[in-house]
């Protein structure tokens, strides 16, 4: 079978590698992918938002399955396209996208089916948002309503950080339109824990669990990013707490969605905050995480084209999905100066008995692997357990360079110390 996979970055990278190990599959095309991408699959560079131009090449070459990993395509209705031309795809249609695509639909669906969240307000005008802020308890979280790359999130330490970012989404439009609406909530506290899931919009599987660490510099200090690295499972994710969240969370968000008309396919994401009084979500999204993925599909074991096929086809309860006993690290090399600016073009040298690279931006150039994005790697390792996977995901960082690469040195050692293994 010919598979299409969207997308340029390391989620896809992983999702490619996984899809690799399955006898069912001939060849693997990516658009646009990346020089990473391109040693695992065939590259057609097409801009992953042209979804229609996407539907038409994929149309044209025969195209027996698709799967749309990034938010922008999904929220643009890829799916609905390919599914128009006779493709079955992996992923939810435009939609379902929009549980991630508009945070005042996900936190306003919550409302309504009563999945414990943060109290909230939502805003369509500046002054009215000022003004409720003066009401409001410090810290609190500013959130533009559209896709902002992970990155429209701000939590305001006091009322002028807070007004400064109401202004600067609303006013000054550093998110485009994405901040023309917002959501101001409470800042809950407590572990957080993200949990992909694949969903046929019947069953929901969740996956193994992981944490994410966020900001830019040792002890979680420095800039919010995309993420710097991640750890599976996740030592605060209790079974008690896993049966929680099943009963209360996610299967009453896979059925919100069917009775609201947007039956989700494809993998929903949940960002959860274990606070003092229960699991919440923090955030839904319509796709899988990055650099969550990164950990998590190199620890399942079941095929995952076999699960992707299921989901498209609604026999997801046909499917065992397994995954290995084991934990997994993913240890972010970035280039020095993101998440604000940085250089590009510097060569990439990786040690060629490393498994388990995902590259997100770097490109080929005469056949030489350059640096051509903030996040430029994800190196994965997988042990019998934390403290040995997080050493070897550090002893393969060793082993790759390019200049100016920058990590943190402290991946997985919040989860340690959870663990009391620190």
């Amino acid at each position: 079978m010919k598979v299409l996979v969207v997308g340029n970055g390391g989620r896809e990278h992983a999702i490619i590698k996984s899809l690799k190990k399955s006898d069912k599959i001939d060849e693997i095309i990516a658009i646009a992918g990346n020089g990473g991408i391109a040693s695992d699959a065939t590259i057609v560079n097409i801009n992953v938002k042209d979804v229609e131009k996407i539907a038409d090449w994929a149309k044209e070459n025969e195209i027996d399955f698709a799967v749309v990993a990034p938010d922008d395509p999904l929220v643009l209705g890829a799916v609905d396209l390919l599914e128009q031309k006779g493709i079955p795809c992996f992923g939810p249609n435009k939609n379902a996208a929009i549980i991630e695509g508009s945070k005042i639909f996900s936190k306003n669906l919550m409302k309504k089916y009563n999945i414990p969240t943060a109290k909230y307000e939502t805003f369509s005008d500046m002054q009215s948002a000022l003004d409720y802020l003066d009401t409001c308890d410090m810290p609190i979280v500013i959130k533009a309503d559209g896709l902002a790359l992970g990155k429209g999130v701000i939590i305001a330490e006091n009322l002028q950080d807070a007004k400064t970012a109401v202004k600067s989404m609303m006013q000054d439009k550093v998110f485009g339109n994405s901040g023309a609406n917002v959501v101001i909530e409470e800042f809950l506290t407590g572990p957080e824990v993200s949990v992909l899931s694949f969903t046929d919009g019947k069953t929901l599987v969740p996956m193994v669990s992981s944490m994410d660490h966020k900001r830019a510099l040792d002890d979680d200090k420095g800039l919010n990013t995309g993420g710097m690295g991640t750890v599976a499972p996740n030592p605060y994710y209790t079974e008690e707490i896993a049966k929680e969240c099943m009963e209360k969370i996610f299967i009453p968000t896979m059925n919100a969605m069917n009775n609201e008309g947007r039956t989700f396919k494809g993998c929903l994401y949940f960002g959860l905050m274990l606070t003092p009084k229960g699991p919440k979500v923090i955030e839904y999204n319509c796709r899988f995480g990055d650099p969550e993925t990164q950990v998590v599909l190199p620890l399942l074991k079941t095929d995952l084209f076999e699960i992707m096929r299921a989901v498209a086809n609604q026999t997801l309860d046909k499917i065992k999905v397994e995954f290995l006993d084991k934990s997994a690290c993913c240890v972010i090399m970035a280039s020095k100066g993101y998440p604000e600016s940085y250089e590009k073009g510097y060569e990439i040298t990786i040690d060629k008995d490393l498994d388990n690279v995902f590259v997100a931006g770097a490109k080929l150039e005469n056949g030489k692997l350059l640096t051509n994005g903030g996040r430029v790697l994800g190196v994965t390792a997988i042990d019998t357990n934390l403290k040995g996977a997080i050493e070897k995901a550090y002893k393969n960082v060793q082993k790759i360079t390019f200049e100016n690469a920058f990590y943190r040195k402290d991946i997985g050692k919040r989860a340690l110390k959870a663990y009391g293994e620190e």
